[in-house]
């Protein structure tokens, strides 16, 4: 018997109850005629619950015998109601109607329980759970795949698709017509959509959409329809169904600081990933090869090849340069086969927010399947595809990664910008990223957490030591001299290392307030202090030189922080006379921090420019706000207020994305030098360099005496921004600044006065980083294990197994993804359904 009939049934019999006590009442009164309706009551409600319990457990229940007898009793009452007194006929009846309560009470409770997948591709997030409820003899367990469709560019609902006859043999799928929410009401629903209305490529059918769906149901639970490597994206944090589901399933413990704090504790439940429970299965157990797919596979090296919705909103046409690399790549090989699944909504995402690629994407679609050298994977199940392949290439942001990941397989991770094989020396476009305005260029944090120090201060750089176990996620940036100590500063780490003569001397541990990318977006010293300027950590963090004293400022993050062109940013930051000010990304605000005292102040610039500042610096005297759009720059002395403004255009300027190539009018500028007589500026997105009188106010192009590209050189010279000046050095002459030139990684001195330039030779030993680089080794937190594409590590590298670093080893994969999953072993399923099953039936 289901738990809500049971309620039902004891509810009425509670209905019976009362009408005793009635009965009681009425008799003492001698009110014979209400007595005998309501002893016909009794027995018609008496019969219509033994039915009904007929009708669920069958015949010849304890139950429906006590009813009988009570039916009895009630007509006995009947006959006797002149006479009988009333306390008498009380206790006769409920004698009998409290046995019969005691034997439905009793009874057996079934649970009903509901999947609705709506994708059949992402069947394997609840599949271990069905398989759990269905074994289970207490329930009823039925799939239910529901409608979904594509959306237009205007949000509207296109095309409407239902995948409910592709779902694999086993699996007994009920119509979604065929079902009866309201009247059925199954104890648990689960779902794996989050959305609701909020995707913007596909949408269930409205019915679906978790705030419909709680009515029917006395427990919704969410198990997200991806798995992870380690990370989670922002977007993941505040889905529509995480307010109206009562357990929203995790893949693990420490992803519970990505979900919006506001949700009670207890409803994130970390039980694992029944993504994993399948993929452990079907690889322990390989299904049959497909016959159309043999021929290609035999004696075949076969490579999983993924295109993620990620990777392609990144940036679409350096993606679609990929594909088309990646297949030139494969064929023609006699020794590997491809195999190319793309993600299953990828094409309706081009469709409705990607247009105009869609035709390049067809067409190379349309080579591949022509070409007939690898397969194209549109099966249902992704599992049995993982289970049939070697080793996986594609993107990293992907549950994918983290299905062969557990299940032991290589994971190689494309860069998308990557599309040639590198030339002689391509190795510097990765490992000299950039020189840190505020840092000391005597260190280098190089890819892959080195660091690098040029101990004559020549920019000629020696392996000094590893930052970090992980080989890759940018943990830390750069380095900065503090009260005459060198500190390595945190990108993606949480902590900051205190440099020592032979390595890293101390790890200055932060609170951990974040289990995503990008806590920090820079660092600066001030007096004695070091401050740390957030991202996504939330807090500005002051660290104290001197005593060691941790400090976090976090009362007006929303003025330092904003979206800017739809991402969120920081504004910029400068020091200056022991103040550390922080501008808005978004208008004319600054946040100044004492750094001694610590005492904040909001103060505004009244410029009339009010388009938010990407770059603060200081001269000495006045602070210049760059701005994040157009070209107007903010000249403030914050002791007096004074407030002046130049438009820095000059002819023939335009700014353009350097990565995506559309032409806009924002980050004209990156960074400023100063003498006493100019502001020099230098490009960001822009395409000039410019001079800016002060005293005149007077706009001219520099016309510096180096060359620069107009573009990157290849995808191994990946860059944001074109150039930029470097931390003034005591060893330059002071009317000498370093420029570094970003899109081919020189590096100039230049005389602010005279405008003579020199390079500056930056020098690394190519073997000694052969020697340090990772290969296949721990990644980073975000993803667990895996050789990450490169100038020392190719695609043809990886496929001819001549890997530069650590090999391939399969257990310390399994052992690294290990940390990122609860009940790793397959059991997870079982684990959520027994949890949601106990629930139910407590």
């Amino acid at each position: 018997m289901r738990k809500f009939q049971k309620k039902q049934i004891t509810d009425i019999i509670q209905s019976l109850h009362e009408l005793h006590h009635q009965i009681k009442k009425k008799l003492e009164q001698k009110n014979i005629q209400i007595v005998q309706n309501a002893l016909n009551d009794c027995q018609t409600v008496a019969i219509q619950i033994g039915e009904a319990i007929e009708q669920i457990e069958g015949e010849g229940t304890e139950a429906v015998a006590y009813l009988e007898q009570y039916c009895e009793r009630v007509y006995q009452v009947s006959l006797q109601v002149e006479e009988i007194v009333g306390q008498k006929a009380f206790k006769y009846l409920e004698e009998m109607l409290i046995k019969a309560e005691n034997a439905i009470q009793h009874m057996p409770e079934r649970i009903e329980v509901v999947f609705l997948p709506y994708k059949v591709s992402m069947w394997d997030s609840l599949d271990s759970v069905w398989m759990a409820a269905e074994s289970d003899k207490n329930c009823d367990a039925y799939v239910i795949p529901i409608p979904f469709y594509d959306k237009n560019p205007n949000g509207s609902f296109n095309e409407e698709h239902y995948e409910g006859n592709e779902y694999p043999d086993y699996v007994p799928v009920t119509h979604y017509n065929n079902y009866d929410f309201e009247n059925r009401r199954p104890d648990a629903i689960f779902i794996h959509n989050p959305y609701d209305q909020f995707n913007n490529v596909t949408s269930v059918h409205p019915f679906f959409y978790s705030k419909n769906l709680k009515q029917f149901t006395d427990m919704l639970v969410y198990i997200p329809y991806y798995s992870t490597s380690g990370g989670m994206s922002e977007g993941q944090s505040h889905c529509m169904a995480y307010y109206y589901a009562d357990y929203i399933v995790m893949q693990a413990e420490k992803y519970r600081k990505f979900y919006d704090p506001n949700l009670p504790k207890e409803k994130l439940l970390p039980l694992g990933s029944p993504k994993f429970d399948k993929v452990i299965r079907i690889c322990n157990n390989p299904p049959e090869l497909p016959i159309e797919w043999k021929e290609k596979l035999a004696g075949k090296k076969v490579y999983f090849y993924n295109t993620s919705i990620n990777g392609m909103l990144a940036n679409t046409a350096a993606f679609l340069k990929k594909m088309e690399y990646v297949f030139k790549c494969f064929a023609g090989r006699t020794d590997a086969c491809l195999i190319w699944r793309p993600h299953p909504l990828l094409e309706s995402t081009f469709e409705s927010m990607r247009v105009k690629y869609k035709p390049v994407y067809d067409a190379l679609k349309r080579y591949y399947l022509e070409s007939n050298f690898g397969i194209y994977d549109d099966t249902p199940e992704i599992t049995n595809t993982i289970a049939l392949c070697d080793a996986y290439i594609g993107d990293a942001g992907t549950s994918v990664t983290s299905l062969f990941g557990i299940a032991g397989k290589p994971i190689f991770i494309l860069n998308n910008y990557i599309n040639t094989l590198p030339e002689e020396d391509d190795w510097r476009g990765e490992v000299i990223k950039s020189f840190y305005a505020y840092g000391n260029d005597e260190w280098m944090v190089t890819q892959g957490n080195k660091l690098y120090h040029a101990q004559d201060g020549n920019y000629h750089y020696k392996y000094f030591c590893d930052l970090s176990d992980y080989a890759y996620g940018d943990y830390y940036t750069h380095v900065i001299k503090v009260n005459g100590k060198n500190y390595v500063c945190p990108g993606n780490a949480q902590n900051i290392l205190l440099i020592g003569e032979n390595g890293i001397d101390k790890k200055i541990g932060l609170e951990h307030r974040i289990e995503s990318k990008g806590a920090f977006c820079g660092a600066i010293g001030c007096d004695a202090f070091l401050f740390l300027i957030p991202k996504s950590y939330p807090a500005i963090v002051r660290y104290d030189t001197i005593t060691g004293e941790i400090k976090y400022f976090n009362e007006y993050l929303d003025i330092i922080t904003g979206m800017v062109q739809g991402e969120k940013k920081t504004g910029g930051f400068c020091a200056q006379n022991g103040y550390l000010f922080i501008a808005s990304p978004t208008d004319n605000r600054v946040l100044a921090i004492h750094a001694q005292t610590g005492k904040q102040q909001i103060l505004t610039t009244n410029a009339e420019t009010n388009g938010g500042c990407m770059l603060l610096q200081s001269d000495g005297t006045d602070l210049w706000f760059l701005p994040y759009t157009g070209t107007k720059v903010v000249r403030w002395n914050p002791n007096n207020g004074d407030v002046k403004e130049y438009d820095c255009h000059v002819e023939g300027m335009q700014c353009e994305h350097p990565m995506l190539g559309y032409t806009c009018e924002d980050r004209p500028f990156h960074f400023a030098a100063f003498n006493d007589k100019n502001v020099f500026l230098t490009p960001c997105w822009g395409n000039k360099y410019v001079k800016l009188n002060k005293q005149t106010g007077k706009v001219t192009e520099w016309d510096t005496a180096f060359y620069q590209p107009k573009t990157i050189k290849n995808g191994y010279y990946l860059s944001w921004i074109k150039g930029y000046f470097c931390p003034v050095i005591d060893r330059l002459d002071k009317k000498e600044r370093v420029l570094f030139s970003v899109f081919d990684r020189k590096l100039y001195s230049i005389n602010l006065m005279t405008d003579e330039c020199r390079e500056i030779e930056i020098k690394l030993d190519g073997d000694e980083l052969q020697n340090h680089e990772a290969g296949f080794q721990e990644n980073s937190e975000w993803m667990q294990y895996a050789c990450q594409e490169n100038a020392f590590n190719t695609r043809p590298d990886f496929l001819n197994g001549n890997i530069t670093g650590n090999a391939f080893n399969r257990e310390r994969q399994i052992k690294a993804y290990s940390d990122i999953a609860a009940n790793n072993d397959g059991t997870s399923g079982e684990k959520i359904y027994r949890f949601v099953s106990d629930k139910l039936l407590r």
